[in-house]
Order: structure tokens, then C-alpha cells, then sequence
């Protein structure tokens, strides 16, 4: 299960959440709200090492592999 960076829309809050999917709907801790997932923090290939230019959104693209 994967930990996730989200952010809020309403009230700005960011914060890790563990998912059982990527697809999960989660809400922010302090306002309730469906937060959205945020690309900003650094991203690891499925081998641990950091990945080179890597958007995160691994359905767009192979780089990683």
C-alpha cells in the first residue's frame, strides 16, 4: 500500500495518506473535503532508486522500468 501526498482545495491543507489504491477516494483531515493528489514530492522507481524526470503518473509513462 502506497503513502500519497494530497492537498485540499478548500483549505490548502497537504498531508501524507496510506491507500490501498491509487484510485482511492481520500478526504482531508481537517476540512472534510475530497482532497487531490499531489505531484510535487519526489518520486522512486519500483527498484528504490530516484527516478529521472518522473511525473509520478506511471500510466503516461515507462521510464521507471
Amino acid at each position: 500500500m502506497p503513502v500519497l501526498q494530497y492537498a485540499c482545495p478548500r483549505c490548502g491543507n497537504c498531508f501524507d495518506e496510506l491507500v490501498k489504491s491509487h484510485e482511492e477516494e481520500v478526504r482531508c483531515p481537517v476540512c472534510g473535503e475530497v482532497a487531490v493528489r499531489s505531484w510535487s514530492g519526489n518520486v522512486y522507481s519500483s527498484t528504490g532508486k530516484p527516478a529521472k524526470k518522473c511525473s509520478g503518473k506511471c500510466s503516461e509513462c515507462s521510464g521507471c522500468r
